[in-house]
């Protein structure tokens, strides 16, 4: 049985409750629950284009028939990411348009072929996308990884930072509760409390174990949605780290001693391009080389 969201109850109180929809949208209208997600198919820019007539240049949408009460900007970090581009805004744009969200769809894009930097492309993301609105929502959203239920609400938490992909199809499950990668979402208050996140992780998923504890360092706790809406299906091609590279930086045992210097105080890029497309803006950026990795120690010989 579905129930009609107030949204002003959900910002404020993150509860359900049944509401009169006059003018203002909504959320659950539109909702149908479940998908079902398949990569069988490899749809072209032009489809996914005519099955959304409602969104604008730059991977905009607000509902054309009422009011919007929450703006999401969801942020897409992108290394080499062309094979899985379609697939997700296929998915991703008709699942935002049911739950009668205004948001905007940016894809940041790291130049060149070195070592992927996702947080510091988050870091990025969240720069730009400020300039263009007022959100009300970071969505930090691994392209790789498919809402499964759309009652997975794409709003935040107006206290806590928020993990959706609680339960991605390799597992269906948290590997560990403290877990905050994949699908994630924190207010802009939320973001600058914990200095946004690391730049000096190169190639390597740790950086989700520096913000959690970030965020538990700032003072919060992290939601987890429930596992039987926050489904996720991941695709089985595109960005993967290299076996062979594994660069940690000095302090990545020590975040609570290097939290406050390493974030978005100390962000440094080069924006190459910021292009408004039809299904999303895009943003390339140069983020800078890769750190040089410190010579291997000799140990001296004794000469006896």
């Amino acid at each position: 049985l579905a129930f009609c969201f107030s949204w002003s109850l959900i910002v404020a109180n993150m509860t359900a409750t049944t509401a009169v929809c006059i003018n203002s949208c909504c959320c659950c209208l539109l909702q149908v629950g479940l998908l079902t997600i398949t990569f069988d198919t490899l749809y072209s820019e032009r489809t996914i284009i005519h099955k959304n007539p409602y969104v604008q240049l730059g991977g905009c949408y607000s509902p054309p028939h009422c009011l919007a009460h929450y703006k999401t900007a969801v942020i897409v970090p992108c290394g080499n990411c062309e094979k899985q581009l379609h697939q997700f805004l296929y998915y991703l744009h008709p699942f935002l348009q049911r739950q009668q969200l205004s948001y905007c769809i940016y894809l940041i894009h790291q130049a060149g072929t070195g070592p992927f930097n996702r947080a510091k492309l988050l870091n990025v993301g969240v720069h730009e996308a400020m300039k263009d609105n007022d959100w009300d929502c970071l969505l930090l959203h691994n392209m790789d990884l498919i809402p499964e239920n759309d009652y997975n609400l794409y709003v935040c938490d107006k206290y806590y930072p928020k993990h959706l992909s609680t339960a991605i199809d390799k597992l269906y499950g948290l590997p560990y509760s403290s877990v905050f990668g994949g699908v994630t979402a924190l207010t802009p208050d939320h973001y600058m409390k914990i200095n946004g996140f690391p730049n000096t992780y190169w190639e390597h998923l740790d950086e989700d174990d520096d913000i959690a504890k970030r965020i538990h360092i700032a003072g919060m706790k992290i939601i987890q949605v429930p596992l039987h809406v926050g489904r996720y299906k991941m695709m089985g091609y595109g960005q993967t780290a290299s076996p062979l590279l594994n660069l940690k930086r000095p302090a990545e045992l020590h975040t609570s001693r290097t939290w406050k210097d390493d974030g978005t105080n100390s962000l440094v890029f080069k924006l190459l391009e910021k292009k408004k497309k039809h299904l999303y803006t895009h943003i390339m950026v140069d983020i800078g080389a890769t750190p040089a990795l410190p010579p291997p120690s000799r140990k001296k010989r004794n000469n006896t």
